[in-house]
């Protein structure tokens, strides 16, 4: 089992900056890949950004490229999301997902990838 909690979810206007940190427990060594997805009121989830837990392969969504960037803290056990030049089509609440099952790399964006999730936090980018 891994326990995933996200962090640092909140208000900002656009233009502004936010960082999302989620703090991954319990089996993390088996951790393969940990990825972040949000979802906006009447949306499907969609794919933002993810990272293997090596940290040797990165990928982003063609909407947060250049603005988002992913990262990983192997001491801490710990991924983060640093969001810059937020948009007010940015705000959705945002999930971290932790994948224990190995697969080709561009199949990271599918949510059915990943076996573990946290319990989102909210983003709100007002205009």
């Amino acid at each position: 089992q891994v326990q995933l909690v996200e962090s640092g979810g909140g208000l900002v206007q656009a233009g502004g900056s936010l960082r999302l940190s989620c703090a991954a427990s319990g089996r993390t060594f088996v951790m393969y890949a940990m990825g972040w997805f949000r979802q906006a009121p009447g949306e499907e989830r969609e794919f933002v950004a993810a990272i293997t837990w090596s940290g040797r392969s990165l990928s982003y969504a063609d909407s947060v490229k250049g603005r988002f960037t992913i990262s990983r803290d192997g001491a801490k056990n710990t991924v983060y999301l640093q969001m810059n030049s937020l948009k007010p089509e940015d705000t959705a609440v945002y999930y971290c997902a932790a994948a224990v099952r190995g697969f080709i790399w561009q199949l990271a964006t599918t949510p059915e990838r990943y076996d573990y999730w946290g319990q989102g936090t909210q983003v709100t980018v007002s205009s």
